[in-house]
């Protein structure tokens, strides 16, 4: 068989807060989502006969502990601010609770999937493209990311 490059996709959830500091609307107010991050990768799978990954793009474990380390883990059940965000309140938010981050930039979907694209991108294998994410806010609502506009 002719080797052909491949996408897999994995699916993640996590559930984290934000607030939109400066919105004209109700989420410039701390409130959560249960987001759904769609992460898809490319790449020729492994013809080595000798190689326990043969016919795999890529293992699916791996993916997932490559996106775990980086985003699920560390955004889930988080408060995710803006690091320009008063010092009172950030001193107290974390005098009282465990998972603040602070990002230099407004906490969009928008803004927090090209993000994520970069911090996958420097994790993956040299072999393996990021090609597609999908960051769902709500049932209704999400951001995508593709590497040809990048």
């Amino acid at each position: 068989m002719k080797p052909q490059y491949i996408r897999i996709t994995k699916e993640f959830k996590f559930e984290m807060a934000h607030a939109l500091p400066g919105y004209d609307g109700l989420c410039k107010n701390i409130h959560g989502h249960s987001y759904e991050l769609l992460v898809t990768v490319a790449g020729i799978p492994i013809s080595d006969n000798k190689n326990p990954k043969l016919g795999m793009v890529m293992d699916f474990g791996d993916l997932k502990k490559i996106v775990r380390n980086i985003i699920v883990d560390v955004f889930d059940h988080s408060l995710v601010l803006r690091s320009d965000a008063s010092n009172s309140l950030v001193t107290q938010l974390k005098e009282n609770y465990e998972r603040i981050i602070l990002l230099d930039y407004q906490p969009t979907s928008e803004l927090m999937i090209a993000d994520f694209a970069d911090r996958i991108k420097a994790e993956l294998p040299s072999n393996i493209a990021l090609k597609y994410l999908l960051l769902r806010e709500t049932v209704t609502s999400y951001a995508e990311w593709f590497a040809e506009d990048n």
